[in-house]
């Protein structure tokens, strides 16, 4: 009896597991991005950059990863000619930020079943969080033209530039892309590529290092930086189950 027991246990534990194929993720992720990076300041003209991100993901469904994240990036702009800027500003801002943001991927709502495009539309997503960049400028502070193309009203070539080469800020990231998800033997997410944007709001002057008066310059616009994102994801630890197949056959 005993032996018709366990055996029917385990017939029964074997089902289950397979009826659950599909359904399971694992709760967490580490991840890195590789970003292409440029700054939106006061300054005239931006360069781009290569960026890195670290990632550690708690993912609350397979939709919705809930992460923590480390950038480390560089923006500059600027230069020592009038076409570069017109006073002569120029900036290196090797910069560091930490943020926690939320991605929504479509799956999380919509019936992709019965549906080949839904099945491919589940994995865009959109998202938000909030964080703080952690400032590091080298900047030229003295105004270098005189005359025409120097400081409103003819100012002097001795000027200097207010403002402050570290800090932090505040900074709103606005996120969009799009997730491959990879599946194991047993049908679960285990890796994940991503390709996004991301366009971050920074809240203050600290990012290019000039706060110079709106009296004097333009100077009315939010910083901003964006970053174009390729990434990698593993997945790994608790396995729990979501409410419908995650992978559709």
């Amino acid at each position: 009896m005993k032996k018709l027991i366990l055996l029917f246990t385990f017939v029964f534990s074997v089902i289950l597991a397979k009826a659950q194929l599909g359904y399971n993720y694992k709760m967490y992720g580490i991840g890195l991005d590789v970003s292409y990076e440029r700054g939106y300041t006061n300054v005239t003209r931006q360069d781009n950059h290569i960026g890195a991100n670290l990632n550690f993901i708690y993912n609350y469904s397979p939709y919705i990863p809930v992460v923590a994240e480390l950038q480390f990036g560089t923006l500059s702009g600027g230069g020592l000619t009038p076409k570069l800027d017109p006073y002569g500003r120029q900036f290196t801002n090797n910069f560091e930020a930490f943020l926690i943001h939320a991605d929504f991927q479509l799956g999380e709502v919509i019936d992709y079943s019965q549906s080949g495009l839904l099945n491919v539309l589940k994995n865009f997503y959109f998202g938000t969080g909030f964080g703080f960049v952690f400032n590091n400028n080298t900047t030229q502070r003295t105004n270098v033209f005189y005359g025409e193309n120097g400081l409103p009203n003819y100012g002097p070539p001795t000027y200097v530039f207010p403002g402050v080469n570290g800090g932090v800020n505040l900074d709103v990231p606005l996120r969009f892309g799009y997730e491959f998800k990879l599946y194991n033997f047993y049908e679960e997410p285990y890796l994940a590529f991503d390709i996004g944007y991301v366009h971050s709001l920074v809240f203050g002057e600290g990012l290019d290092g000039y706060n110079d008066p709106p009296s004097k310059f333009k100077n009315n616009a939010t910083d901003q930086y964006r970053q174009i994102q390729i990434g990698v994801k593993f997945f790994f630890g608790n396995i729990t189950s979501f409410n419908k197949l995650i992978r559709r056959f």
